[in-house]
């Protein structure tokens, strides 16, 4: 979906991914799966929900905020500790070997500008 607003975009994006993980929750609960098989499935359906276009967007702090929060909310659950344990969100991510999402998308970015880049040389869209 192409939005002319990227708010739009973004959120329809975010809360189809609060949808996933809230799914991945229920039926792969955290005290009988492992964590390194929530891992996987986060990285393969919940991640993708998420970042597909992102390449274009224009995060704003108020977007980060609720991106990483809606990360955060999944990753905290699948490490084992609630919202009252003193863990921060770089703690949380570096135990479980998560690339946080604001850093995927930044890379996704600069790969997108670096391809367009190219094509344009290529083509040589300045002249």
């Amino acid at each position: 979906m192409i939005a002319y607003e990227g708010e739009l975009d973004t959120d329809n994006k975010l809360n189809n991914f609060l949808r996933t993980t809230g799914i991945l929750n229920n039926v792969f609960r955290q005290q009988k799966t492992l964590k390194k098989t929530r891992i996987k499935l986060y990285n393969t359906l919940a991640l993708p929900v998420l970042l597909y276009g992102s390449e274009s967007w224009t995060v704003k702090a108020s977007d980060a905020r609720r991106i990483t929060a809606a990360e955060m909310e999944y990753l905290r659950r699948t490490a084992g500790y609630t919202w009252t344990d003193y863990k921060t969100n770089a703690q949380t991510a570096e135990e479980l070997k998560i690339t946080p999402i604001l850093d995927k998308l930044l890379e996704y970015k600069r790969s997108w500008i670096q391809h367009v880049n190219v094509e344009c040389l290529e083509i040589d869209c300045l002249g």
